[in-house]
């Protein structure tokens, strides 16, 4: 599979500049056997064959492995959309809003945080940063040390491995929506 993505971009570089597979060869410095090869989904290339051909097509090595994603793919529609519920499944509940063909740098998440709850457990932290927008309501961010009233328009952001919880003191349900960084790997 991954050999059929490679061979689909080397043609696709060859047809756009109009090169024949032995030109295409001679730029990489490999058989013209091993191209023809990897065109058809075959061929066993080695990592600097791969970083050759990388090269060439002027992408990173990590490119060549990616798969072509279509623009509908990149649409979630509301009645699509995957949720998720704390262990105690009765206060809160995140919507992620975030497509997913395919590994994303950020991810979309709307947090409903029920009327007089506190999110689950200890303070929470994360790896990545995160900004939180709070589109409905009043919430309060609990920091170890510290508590700030957010409201409705105000946006924070929220550090990585920064121990943070939410509280919502109203008598109806707050919205906040979270833009997370994810780590490349």
């Amino acid at each position: 599979m991954e050999n059929m993505k490679i061979g689909h971009k080397i043609q696709e570089y060859r047809r756009i500049h109009n090169i024949t597979i032995k030109e295409f060869a001679e730029i990489t410095n490999l058989s013209a056997g091993l191209i023809s090869q990897l065109e058809r989904g075959m061929g066993n290339p080695s990592l600097s064959a791969l970083k050759s051909i990388a090269s060439a097509l002027k992408i990173s090595l990590a490119s060549l492995f990616e798969e072509e994603v279509s623009n509908e793919s990149l649409i979630l529609r509301r009645e699509d959309r995957n949720t998720i519920y704390n262990p105690d499944q009765k206060h809160i509940l995140y919507d992620v809003l975030t497509p997913s063909p395919l590994n994303s740098s950020v991810e979309l998440l709307l947090m409903n945080l029920s009327a007089n709850s506190i999110t689950y457990g200890d303070f929470s932290s994360h790896v990545e940063e995160e900004l939180a927008f709070i589109l409905e309501g009043e919430v309060s961010i609990i920091f170890e040390n510290e508590e700030f009233l957010l409201r409705e328009g105000d946006t924070i952001r929220i550090l990585p491995n920064r121990g943070h919880k939410f509280r919502n003191d109203m008598d109806k349900d707050v919205k906040v929506l979270f833009i997370k960084s994810k780590p490349n790997y």
